[in-house]
């Protein structure tokens, strides 16, 4: 019986088997660290590999040791010249010699650090969380198909013939099989004709003559039965239809930046638009983000103005949306991108702008998005006065419609850091994603 030994290299000589098996012992450990490090560091530290702290509980491998109540054995004790039976060892000082766990007292979570690749963060911080409305996300990706050769085969149409394929196995064919070849019918025919012309013919040449008409006769029957091109030969160029994924998508980043916007609403505004942004990178090549900013009016900025840049003024929310469809009808149209927007706002609205908002999202803006999350941003105090129902600012109300008619829209209150990854992680579960099929 064969034996194989795997002698190629993990990647940079480390275990990977072992890694991997490690992963799948310690992952609910590794998923409540990563968690815990979402919500105490900065989101977008997420990107990044991480050191994750690891009790000593579960991460000891097994071992073998002989059994002292079974079995047969032999010992060979050595000797000392220094102790007798009887006497008392002192025990050696900075437990040294000692065969503990390690000093502390209780359950230590700092017995090692387990470093984690960016993609392995990756997958536990999103292991759960799936994009809604994957079918038509599903059905968009796939619906362009793009032939690729992959290799050749017997059977095809006629413009799918290669010719230079078929011409070879011809060749070989004819030369396995001794084919006669058209300049050795043409020498014999040649030589029959010379021989006609002879007057008189002699004797010998009339038997020469003889001879070359039967190896002629043969030759030519022997051409007919081996064709020059047998159906064995033909190849066909071989296509496969692949799908070809939609890889392009642009991210809305929507935000009011009025007077009662404050630094803290616009942190807390960034980290959630931060956490999206690496939720689509995990399934585009290719991520547009456009960032648009309004008071009274709206227009489109890059990212340090709008996070930074102070702007007084009024707030008009369906300026916004509609710089947004405007950017759409001239660079991203629906056929070709996939478009996300995510909207941040406290709430605050001209009245009676709320309903307009409402109109422009049920008539126009959802039916270009792959999905739109709104964001309210609320004082911490608001939080238990209006938890989660339709109290609050007419923005809310007026969006609350909009939630309940189109399935890919969702919107939460959002009144702490704490609150981003829970919230974000309501607005894309599975139930969300369930919500958008039925």
């Amino acid at each position: 019986m064969p034996n194989f030994i795997d002698r190629r290299l993990n990647p940079k000589d480390k275990s990977l088997g072992n890694r991997q098996r490690f992963l799948k012992r310690a992952r609910e450990e590794l998923k409540r660290a990563i968690k815990d490090q979402v919500k105490s560091d900065k989101i977008v530290d997420v990107d990044a590999a991480h050191g994750v702290p690891m009790p000593t509980r579960g991460a000891g491998e097994p071992t073998f040791r002989p059994s002292f109540g079974s079995g047969k054995r032999q010992h060979v004790l050595p000797g000392n010249r220094d102790y007798s039976a009887g006497d008392r060892l002192t025990k050696p000082e900075g437990g040294a010699g000692g065969t503990g766990q390690g000093a502390g007292r209780g359950e230590s979570e700092d017995e090692f650090h387990f470093i984690l690749s960016r993609e392995e963060v990756l997958d536990l911080f999103f292991e759960d969380l799936e994009l809604p409305d994957m079918v038509k996300l599903n059905l968009k990706e796939t619906v362009t198909f793009k032939p690729h050769r992959v290799g050749f085969t017997t059977a095809g149409t006629p413009t799918n013939i290669n010719i230079a394929r078929t011409m070879r196995n011809s060749f070989g064919r004819r030369i396995a099989l001794q084919r006669p070849s058209e300049k050795q019918i043409r020498t014999v025919a040649d030589e029959i004709a010379i021989l006609e012309l002879e007057r008189p013919i002699s004797a010998q040449s009339n038997i020469r003559l003889r001879a070359l008409r039967e190896e002629l006769t043969l030759l030519e029957k022997r051409r007919k039965r081996i064709s020059y091109v047998d159906p064995v030969d033909v190849r066909f160029n071989r296509f496969e239809r692949q799908p070809v994924p939609n890889a392009n998508a642009v991210m809305f980043c929507l935000m009011d930046v009025s007077a009662s916007m404050g630094e803290r609403e616009k942190d807390l505004a960034k980290r959630f638009f931060v956490l999206l942004h690496l939720f689509l990178k995990r399934r585009y090549k290719r991520i547009d983000i456009i960032f648009i900013r309004h008071t009274d009016e709206a227009r489109e900025v890059d990212e340090e103005t709008f996070f930074y840049s102070k702007q007084s003024g009024g707030t008009v929310v369906s300026t916004a949306l509609e710089e947004m469809l405007r950017i759409i009808d001239e660079r991203y149209p629906a056929d070709l991108w996939n478009i996300y927007a995510a909207q941040a706002s406290d709430g605050d609205n001209t009245s009676g702008d709320s309903d307009r908002c409402a109109a422009l999202l049920r008539q126009e803006v959802m039916r270009l998005c792959q999905y739109y999350a709104y964001v309210e941003i609320i004082d911490e105090r608001e939080t238990e006065i209006f938890g989660s129902t339709d109290n609050g600012t007419s923005l809310w109300r007026a969006y609350r419609t909009v939630d309940g008619e189109i399935p890919n829209f969702q919107m939460a209150r959002i009144a702490r850091p704490a609150n981003i990854y829970p919230v974000f992680r309501k607005l894309f579960t599975r139930q969300a994603a369930v919500r958008a099929r039925s």
